[in-house]
């Protein structure tokens, strides 16, 4: 195989009753020899997660900003994040972007009777930048998202051109408060301004669209009476693979293997847990949703991982939460809501106790960095050939204002985002501009202007 340059294709997959599992990057998939077969590597395109965190920030008050709270003091290389809800990513420092003093301007009320709805609008912005059509009906209109623009350039070549993954209930039809339908709360992801995609909260669901694909419903369930794991049915298509591979290759797929196994024995152990007849505090999620936050959480990042070490997918849009939720988060040291906690009335101690909550989200967020910087792929890892962006499309939720909105990225972009950078452009920037910045260096360089942009600025 390696003298005569033959290698394996990267989409080859293991076929077997309503499985399908594609493979991790192998050694093997490059023509052997050639000095610049890491490099081929680098050319397939970044990896995008998208990451939505609802009620903005404590540093965006005007206290918090005293107090860096989200924002370091000055901008460029040296920042220093110790005061800050930032503080968990210190040691990805060298992977970390941090834009601060932007406006999200397309959330804002527009309109008189639009006034009071932030909470019912804000996400449907987010990705889009552009303004919600006020609408209880089925004529909602928005934008098409970030996230989409780049499925759609760069992911028609894998399984699953993007997925669309959240943590809250999403099901909510018709209307929300303040006039507007309630699909502007419920999805970040807009493949046109008129088609909000759903967005996926139970795990199972997931899976068996990650690893599902090929195989019926019927064949799905049947697999899964059998109490088998789905690469039980996949042992003979394995091994014979893996008599091709050479040691380090052998490696990575079992480890890769291993991964999805133990992914898979997360869910069928809450699954479990939740049919037992035992007392939830989500009764009317799904039964493979867990009923703790950060459980979830960190099982929908572990499936984000999988997917992109998989090339299964090469785009995903997480939303962490819905607007108004008062779910508590007592790992933050805090017991109020969360939506209550984002309601601080500029009380000072409040505001401390809201960039607690922020932190840990911040924490969590670490756990999915580390996974993707523990993840090998060719000459780096997937944090070197990931972008991630993390955010809220509000400021200070106390006024429900869009200003100074907290954003990040984490990872280099297959190189393009150098990291270890606080840019603070001046007062008033669009967050806009971050967007036009990243799909101008992420290989959309057509796109002259996206929502209310009005330039670029240098990451």
């Amino acid at each position: 195989m390696f003298i005569t340059k033959k290698h394996i294709s990267r989409r080859t997959m293991l076929q077997g009753m309503g499985a399908t599992v594609a493979l991790p990057f192998l050694e093997s998939m490059l023509p052997a020899m050639t000095p610049t077969r890491f490099a081929q590597a680098a050319n397939v395109p970044p990896r995008l997660a998208c990451i939505e965190m609802v009620h903005g920030a404590a540093g965006s008050t005007r206290y918090g900003e005293t107090k860096n709270m989200w924002s370091p003091a000055t901008p460029g290389r040296d920042f220093d994040l110790t005061p800050s809800s930032l503080v968990p990513l210190e040691p990805f420092r060298d992977s970390l972007t941090i834009i601060s003093n932007t406006d999200m301007r397309a959330a804002e009320a527009w309109e008189v009777h639009e006034i009071g709805g932030d909470h019912f609008r804000s996400s449907a912005v987010f990705l889009t930048q552009a303004h919600p059509k006020q609408t209880q009906s089925s004529d909602v209109f928005c934008g098409t998202s970030f996230d989409q623009m780049y499925a759609e350039r760069f992911g028609q070549d894998t399984p699953l051109p993007s997925i669309q993954l959240s943590i809250e209930s999403v099901d909510q039809a018709g209307g929300c408060e303040y006039g507007y339908s309630c699909v502007y709360t419920d999805s970040i992801s807009w493949a046109t301004p008129s088609k909000p995609l759903p967005m996926v909260r139970d795990p199972r669901m997931v899976f068996d669209q990650l690893f599902g694909v090929g195989g019926s419903e019927e064949e799905r369930a049947e697999r899964r009476a059998t109490d088998k794991s789905i690469l039980d049915w996949l042992t003979h298509r394995v091994t014979g693979l893996k008599a091709k591979l050479p040691p380090v290759d052998k490696v990575r797929l079992d480890e890769y293997l291993e991964n999805i196994r133990e992914i898979e024995r997360r869910i069928i152990r809450i699954e479990e847990q939740n049919k037992s007849g035992a007392i939830r505090m989500l009764p009317t999620a799904p039964v493979g949703v867990p009923d703790n936050w950060e459980e979830h959480v960190k099982l929908m990042y572990d499936l984000q991982v999988t997917a992109f070490q998989g090339n299964i997918t090469r785009v995903s849009s997480f939303k962490l939460s819905r607007d108004a939720n008062g779910r508590q988060f007592p790992p933050s040291g805090v017991t109020t809501g969360f939506h209550s906690a984002s309601h601080h009335g500029e009380n000072e101690q409040r505001i401390t106790q809201f960039a607690a909550i922020n932190k840990y989200h911040i924490s969590v967020l670490a756990y999915f960095v580390e996974k993707l910087k523990n993840t090998q792929e060719g000459e780096g890892t997937l944090l070197d050939k990931t972008l991630v962006l993390y955010g809220s499309p509000m400021g200070n939720p106390n006024l429900h204002n869009h200003k100074r909105v907290p954003l990040i990225l984490l990872g280099h972009a297959n190189g393009k985002i150098k990291g270890r950078m606080h840019v603070m452009p001046p007062d008033g920037t669009p967050s806009a501009n971050m967007y036009l910045t990243l799909a101008n260096k992420l290989g959309m360089d057509d796109i002259h202007s996206f929502g209310d942009s009005n330039g670029e600025f240098d990451l």
